[in-house]
């Protein structure tokens, strides 16, 4: 199982917003995820935070791409945070050699044909639409049929504009339009996405859902719900911490 390290270069990310928004800083932190054993360093100029306003695509292009092309060719994989084409294709340009777009290409027309044209790979994760609102949108009967049904919509409309399969990766997005409840249902059923034959992301960092006053004191449960995942043919963890939960996979 990969680790994947979180680099949001924004103000206001719920764990960490305003830690890397210099890009010096960013580019230091990258490289020290590097040297903490991450596999992918995934950067983000969009807060998707419950709650979180849009950034117009100049200024998270301008957030980003300093960033990127600081660590590219530094020893690990880059990915690109971003639900828009125009950044994704700038940042794949710069180094980037995944797009993980939360919105499953839902946010923006333009992004599925992009992804066949880059031929990166490409997450694809469970959206249910943008922060501002979705926690309003956390209703379902079944999670684990629902989450599977809507991913395989996207899924479906990215191979029809030529994203090859081997490219995609898919996410069911813990956090995002669930609460509590629905994710530690997703959790508890992984292995029907696994069944699916794509690799699957998961990012529960820090997530409220873990428990705790603040991110921060969601560290341990963070670790905790790794380590439950060995095993269970999981493609990666996205994490804010990559040395701890590095040392419970490979331990």
């Amino acid at each position: 199982m990969l680790v994947m390290g979180i680099l949001n270069v924004t103000p206001d990310s719920f764990a960490d917003g305003g830690l890397h928004l210099d890009p010096a800083v960013a580019i230091a932190r990258g490289l020290e995820m590097i040297q903490e054993g991450a596999d992918i360093i995934d950067i983000g100029g969009e807060s998707t935070r419950p709650g979180a306003e849009r950034v117009s695509a100049e200024e998270e292009q301008s957030r980003v791409l300093p960033v990127i092309q600081g660590l590219a060719g530094k020893g690990a994989a880059l990915s690109i945070d971003t639900m828009r084409a125009s950044t994704a294709i700038l940042a794949v340009e710069s180094g980037a050699t995944i797009v993980n777009d939360v919105s499953g290409g839902a946010a923006d027309p333009e992004m599925f044909k992009t992804i066949a044209e880059l031929g990166c790979r490409y997450v694809i994760m469970h959206w249910r639409g943008h922060s501002i609102d979705m926690n309003s949108k956390a209703v379902y009967d079944d999670v684990v049929t629902e989450v599977m049904a809507e991913m395989d919509i996207q899924l479906q409309k990215a191979l029809a504009a030529g994203v090859k399969s081997e490219k995609i990766i898919l996410d069911p997005g813990i956090g995002f339009a669930k609460d509590a409840e629905h994710n530690w249902k997703l959790l508890d059923h992984l292995d029907q996405f696994t069944a699916l034959g794509f690799p699957i992301l998961i990012g529960h960092s820090r997530k409220r859902f873990l428990g705790g006053d603040s991110p921060d004191q969601r560290e341990d449960a963070t670790v905790e719900v790794t380590k439950s995942l060995v095993g269970k043919s999981i493609w990666a963890v996205r994490v804010h911490g990559v040395k701890p939960n590095v040392e419970v996979i490979r331990s």
